[in-house]
């Protein structure tokens, strides 16, 4: 009567953030042997099979060092959504920790890490297209009563003018049966977690970024994306759109020179990367910012220790 009640260990997990280039994997890695842990990919075109050197897929004997998931998910035509990824995430971290090992998430989409990380509800919802058409045949204001009607709270973050994002709204309470203010809530995850952020000046990300796309061209790129076109996979898919893959599409369609592909490719992925660091901004106080470089296992290795050893006990 009156007690604290009984103390559980609520489960750990460290993620490893920020930019294309800066070294998230090899560090993963290391921080893997060393804990006994396991990498669960937050990368929204890794999970793409075939797709391996224009996404920079971790090697076979990477692989090997420390076990992945959340890679080689779906063929590059197969749909795939941030709904999906939360669920195959989920049940890949209570895998591991069911084995008693450590997962460490690691990647650049940060959409998806705070997603997993802030336990966002998220519609399993894919676009109807014929019910949307519909809806976009009838007027806008009353698409937009509809919603008021049927979700009063989203006139508060949904502009009557984005006709787009109201039909988007209705489309999953149509699906659902709850209004879409009730998937925007946020639930907090079970478990606790450690953010290391990893940083380099611009110029020498950008440099990085440079190599790897040089090396990629060398090691293979090409053939890959013909590779991929010879087995059916048109240029169209988004799986086909991202940086590298559509540049190298234009290249064997012969559209471009191999010069141009590749520094469009380079000029891609630096937009890419000011993109993710808008996710991973450097004032964000969840995260541990570690610079990119000699020394960065050992300061994330003694982050992770300090937070591994600390109490995470709550009452029950």
């Amino acid at each position: 009567m009156g007690g604290a009640g009984k103390q559980v260990m609520r489960p750990r997990l460290i993620a490893i953030v920020g930019p294309t280039a800066s070294g998230k994997t090899a560090l993963a890695i290391d921080l893997a042997r060393r804990l006994n842990g396991e990498i669960v990919g937050a990368d929204s075109r890794q999970v793409y099979c075939g797709m391996d050197i224009g996404t920079a897929k971790p090697p076979a004997e990477e692989q090997i060092a420390a076990r992945h998931h959340l890679i080689d998910v779906v063929n590059p035509d197969e749909a795939f959504s941030l709904g999906r990824w939360l669920e195959l995430a989920q049940a890949a971290l209570d895998d591991i920790w069911s084995r008693g090992k450590q997962p460490l998430l690691v990647g650049g989409t940060g959409q998806y890490v705070w997603a997993l990380l802030e336990g966002w509800r998220v519609p399993r919802v894919p676009p109807q297209n014929g019910w949307r058409e519909e809806m976009e045949a009838r007027p806008a204001t009353e698409l937009v009563a509809e919603l008021r009607r049927v979700d009063p709270e989203a006139q508060s973050f949904i502009h009557p003018k984005n006709v787009r994002r109201v039909i988007r709204a209705l489309e999953v309470q149509q699906a659902t049966g709850k209004p879409f203010s009730y998937w925007r809530a946020k639930v907090p995850p079970g478990f606790e977690t450690l953010v290391i952020g990893l940083r380099l000046p611009r110029e020498e990300l950008y440099r990085r970024i440079d190599e790897r796309v040089e090396s990629m061209v060398q090691v293979g790129f090409v053939e890959e994306v013909n590779r991929l076109l010879d087995n059916g996979y048109s240029r169209d898919l988004p799986a086909m759109s991202g940086i590298g893959y559509r540049e190298m599409c234009e290249l064997l369609a012969g559209e471009i020179e191999i010069d141009t592909a590749v520094t469009r490719t380079k000029t891609g992925t630096h937009r890419l990367a000011r993109h993710q660091n808008s996710w991973f901004k450097a004032g964000d106080s969840r995260i541990r910012w570690v610079e990119a470089g000699d020394a960065a296992v050992e300061e994330a290795s003694r982050l992770a220790a300090q937070f591994l050893g600390e109490s995470n006990k709550v009452h029950v």
